[in-house]
């Protein structure tokens, strides 16, 4: 990267505005929703987020993926095949403590979830590129001319479509993500031609063993996540690395995680991915030692680590200097040139998340800037 201090950006989900948020809801309750209405609240609610971003400091910024009701269902419109409800799914380390999952079910961001199955062959809905141009042309407007090349827009992963959203149809699980591969490419594409970073949502290269496979061993899964990680770059072939970005992680919620497959199982395949940008998590106290894991081992050519120092799942507004302090770690083992800070997740996953305090949030990003202007003090001087 070219610049003379750590750039700052985030993984994707932001607070929903109130007054959006109460309509989403709604709607997911099975009210009536006027289109022209929820597409006013869409648009006021991205140009409201680009500007917090803004003001805020934060460097490489998005749309919030305010429009969205998760990260990663969204996609249920978009595509054709998909209909009923999947199967139920629970972590496996909520199944050792029951109590964590009865506390996390209460929160409105996963009560209200939907999880249509695949039943059918999947192919892009009639109104699916329409509904990718409304989100770019809402962003562009937002962030104004010229500042494509601070700007990302995320989409979800194939992989991880099929980690929510049960697999009915396809004979076996590699013919149903390569079927998603193939209708979700032309979105992918979409994003990079409108000038903007991409972000591909990959939580399911650290979920899989403790959402979908809770007996399969560390080599079955490393094996899962090459598999993955093939399909995805296959969808991305024709698109440039620099361009692209790729968030893993351990699920966003505050839970025991001790069944999280290691950051270093399965960090070889993941550098071998074709997006330059890999946001990691870095800060919650089941992964935050993991930038050891690059201490020995050779950053590939043009990867750019950035790693989340700020945890998006407590209340506690981190202090600037532990967030300087988790960035030097990166940059002493990557160099500082190829390292730019984030949040380990999003703050609004799902509409309606609370594991974060909106205003809190906030304030929390605003202590990653002044920390990532610590640590260039410090890197630089």
């Amino acid at each position: 990267m070219d610049h003379n201090r750590i750039l700052t950006t985030h993984t994707g989900s932001l607070p929903r505005p109130p007054a959006l948020e109460r309509a989403m809801l709604d709607l997911l309750e099975g009210g009536n929703a006027d289109d022209a209405a929820m597409a006013d609240l869409v648009a006021e609610a991205t140009a409201e987020v680009v500007a917090l971003q803004r003001k805020t400091g934060l460097d490489v910024i998005n749309d919030g993926e305010v429009g969205k009701e998760s990260y990663s269902t969204y996609v249920s419109s978009r595509l054709e095949g998909f209909g009923g409800e999947s199967d139920y799914l629970v972590m496996r380390d909520l199944i050792d403590y029951p109590e964590a999952g009865a506390a996390m079910a209460l929160d409105d961001g996963f009560t209200h979830l939907r999880r249509p199955a695949c039943v059918g062959p999947i192919s892009r809905s009639a109104t699916a590129d329409d509904q990718v141009a409304r989100d770019i042309d809402l962003l562009r407007a937002a962030v104004g001319p010229g500042a494509a090349d601070q700007t990302f827009m995320t989409a979800v992963s194939p992989a991880t479509i099929a980690m929510f959203m049960t697999n009915r149809h396809y004979p076996d699980h590699e013919s149903y993500i390569v079927a998603l591969a193939e209708a979700m490419r032309p979105e992918y594409e979409a994003i990079v031609a409108a000038g903007f970073t991409l972000q591909i949502d990959c939580p399911d290269l650290g979920c899989w063993g403790s959402l979908v496979r809770h007996d399969a061993g560390v080599d079955e899964l490393v094996s899962i996540v090459r598999l993955h990680l093939d399909v995805l770059d296959h969808a991305l072939a024709d698109l440039p690395p620099e361009r692209l970005r790729m968030h893993m992680c351990w699920g966003n919620y505050e839970g025991p995680h001790h069944h999280d497959i290691p950051f270093e199982a399965i960090v070889e395949p993941v550098l071998a991915a074709r997006p330059a940008g890999l946001l990691i998590e870095a800060s919650n106290p089941r992964h935050q030692h993991e930038w050891a894991v690059f201490a020995d081992r050779k950053l590939p050519d043009g990867k750019v680590i950035i790693p989340g120092v700020i945890d998006s799942t407590v209340n506690y507004i981190e202090h600037p200097e532990v967030v300087a302090q988790r960035i030097e770690r990166y940059a002493t083992v990557v160099g500082r040139d190829n390292v730019m800070a984030t949040t380990d997740c999003g703050f609004g996953t799902f509409v309606g998340m609370r594991e974060c305090i909106p205003a809190l949030a906030w304030a929390k990003l605003d202590s990653l800037v002044q920390g990532a202007a610590i640590a260039s003090h410090r890197l630089w001087r």
